[in-house]
């Protein structure tokens, strides 16, 4: 068990203090390791109730045909040796990969799960789970936050009082897509998480499926099945019937919004239309406009009002993560082909209502233009991605969070308030000692779901925990210089 520890948290700024992690997927997992190698004295604990670390659910639950979304130069976090390094030693395990173009080690699109494999090397190097000091893990789930909110209480009773807690709990599960005849979601036809362990246990080979919604996550599983074994027809259904775009490789195009904020997303808009009409001039690809205009989406994001975020994210944010976050291209060819020769068809829509059928449900869809369809399918699988609204989700510790006013949520229902990773509680005040990484913070960076983003940011929060006084703070301008690429 682990035992309860004194407060330090008076006194010297940089004495040795506790630190408890929530979560230990990739946020949790690397912010562990990096905090652990610069304040060696401190006790820093990651909580998680999987058994591996560091691996989350997207390097996790995954098997070899879901490659990541970036080469593998863009995976590169700062530990020794280099992702690439780690990969060389292992190229036998990528050669596939390698193949796809004749590309090198850093431009390959490697199997998700080996950067998985990497991370989780890393932390169980770190991980010394005899010492009073050091890196070290308890496997249990965070239920709540101790009544004086200097430590957590784990769902078996155990209590470990902390100086210091940091929320990297990852991206939310996600929530039921809503609609007509919501009783679907109670019953044996609906697969909630398509990324649950046992998710996919009673599905016959043959049975046709709906995916709803078309985004990567539709991708990654209509590949899973596929690669399962599954014989049956799969038909996608999303509002706009809109798919992930390809990466291609070679090209560079120069920042250019920087100096335009801040801007109407109309008016953005205009201007990265205007830059890829100029890309395609000099035989360059769209892909390295998105890629030049990445940096600048945090300043972009804080210089918008909540009428202006409400507006994208309801209009335009289909359009942007579709060209933002893209399929590698051996990917992209797996989901082309499964479409060409009809297992796989995509249509845009609404679903109009469920009706039960024996042991399969009858579907009513709407599609765009009008045009009504029937469809019968074995079950129901929601592919609409993670979910994020703080507001509504019931997860212990974050409904108690929530009732205790120690976090709130932002009013668009993408995360929580945060201020250079400081959680802010009700009245608005930022926490000197509860903390957030990752997705949880969107509200304040929107794009920080993707390794780069995420890395940056658990960099400053290490400086800043360490040297509270002189370390510089996480702004809009970090992100600006953080480089361009996919």
């Amino acid at each position: 068990m682990t035992q309860p520890t004194e407060d330090s948290g008076s006194g010297d700024p940089r004495a040795a203090k506790t630190v408890v992690i929530v979560g230990g997927g990739f946020s949790g997992a690397t912010f562990g390791l990096k905090l652990h190698r610069k304040c060696p004295d401190w006790r820093i604990i990651i909580a998680e109730p999987k058994k591996r670390l560091g691996r989350g659910v997207a390097y996790g639950a995954c098997g070899p045909e879901h490659l990541l979304n970036v080469p593998v130069s863009r995976m590169e976090i700062g530990l020794k040796p280099s992702f690439a390094d780690w990969l060389q030693h292992r190229r036998s395990s990528i050669a596939e990969a390698l193949v796809e173009s004749g590309l090198d080690l850093a431009s390959a699109f490697v199997p998700r799960r080996l950067f998985g494999d990497y991370v989780e090397e890393r932390v169980k190097e770190a991980l010394d789970s005899k010492s009073l000091v050091g890196l070290s893990s308890v496997r249990g789930e965070v239920v709540r936050l101790l009544s004086d909110g200097r430590g957590v209480l784990l769902t078996d009773g155990r209590q470990i009082k902390a100086d210091i807690v940091v929320l990297a709990m990852g991206n939310m599960p996600p929530r039921p897509p809503g609609g007509p005849d919501r009783w679907l979601y109670d019953s044996g036809f609906f697969i909630p998480d398509p990324w649950a362990v046992d998710a996919f246990s009673d599905i016959d080979p043959e049975e046709p499926l709906l995916l709803i919604g078309s985004g990567l996550t539709t991708v990654d599983i209509a590949l899973r099945l596929s690669q399962q074994g599954h014989r049956g027809r799969l038909l996608a259904m999303s509002r706009r019937g809109l798919t992930p775009r390809t990466h291609v490789a070679g090209g560079a195009w120069p920042e250019f919004l920087h100096d335009k904020i801040p801007a109407t997303a109309r008016t953005l808009t205009k201007i990265i239309r205007q830059q890829i009409a100029l890309a395609a001039e000099q035989g360059i690809a769209w892909q390295r406009v998105f890629d030049a205009a990445r940096s600048a989406v945090p300043s972009v994001w804080n210089g918008w009002s909540d009428f202006s975020r409400r507006q994208f994210l309801r209009h335009l944010r289909p359009r942007w993560d579709i060209h933002r976050h893209r399929m590698a291209p051996r990917v992209s060819d797996a989901f082309a082909k499964l479409q060409q020769r009809g297992a796989l068809e995509i249509l845009s829509g609404r679903i109009a209502g469920f009706r039960p059928a024996g042991r399969q449900v009858e579907v009513s869809l709407r599609l765009r233009g009008g045009a009504e369809r029937q469809y019968t399918a074995g079950h129901v699988i929601n592919c609409t991605g993670p979910g994020g609204d703080f507001a509504t989700t019931a997860i212990p510790l974050i409904s108690e969070l929530r009732d205790r006013q120690l976090a709130i949520p932002d009013a668009l229902g993408v995360g929580v308030e945060t201020r250079d990773c400081a959680v802010l509680d009700g009245t608005g005040q930022a926490s000197s000692w509860l903390f957030a990484l990752g997705p949880l913070t969107r509200p304040a960076w929107w794009e920080i779901t993707a390794v780069p983003e995420i890395n940056l940011q658990i960099e400053r929060l290490v400086a800043q925990l360490s040297n509270p006084v002189n370390a510089p703070r996480l702004t809009v301008e970090d992100f600006m210089d953080m480089g361009g690429g996919i």
